[in-house]
């Protein structure tokens, strides 16, 4: 089965509260699934790959085979393509993580899009942000 996912990740300052959104959608445009939490104090980048990572757990769950992602990151794409280098340790641990995660699909294709084709993915990312700082202003 082909999975069409569109990943997000979101910070409100660098470092600083961040959060993910994936959506997976069949080959028919269906909605199957759609995740968007907060991932405490990160950086943009970091978000960016928890989010990737979050999104190729949800299609192993989901059955998938192989996977069109979608972001609007272009740093996360060229560097899980091998276009560019990653030196920062911590991103380098989420890139190895991704492509141990990746081998489990026949095959992954990560591309990256404008921001305007990956609204949605921003929305869920942005609405676990306003959530959490909503319950924060209400003390909760």
């Amino acid at each position: 089965m082909t999975l069409l996912i569109h990943i997000d990740g979101a910070a409100r300052g660098n470092p600083g509260p961040a959060s993910l959104g994936v959506v997976i959608q069949d080959e028919a445009g269906r909605a199957l699934r759609e995740a968007g939490r907060c991932l405490g104090e990160q950086t943009n980048n970091t978000a960016e790959y928890e989010a990737l990572l979050e999104a190729l757990r949800l299609a192993a769950e989901l059955g998938g085979r192989r996977l069109k992602v979608r972001s609007d990151s272009q740093l996360l794409v060229r560097q899980f393509n091998g276009q560019y280098r990653v030196k920062n340790a911590r991103l380098a641990g989420f890139l190895s993580e991704a492509h141990r995660l990746a081998r489990g699909f026949e095959r992954v294709e990560l591309v990256h899009v404008p921001r305007e084709e990956n609204k949605r993915a921003d929305e869920l990312a942005n609405e676990a942000l306003d959530a959490q700082a909503a319950k924060q202003t209400q003390g909760i």
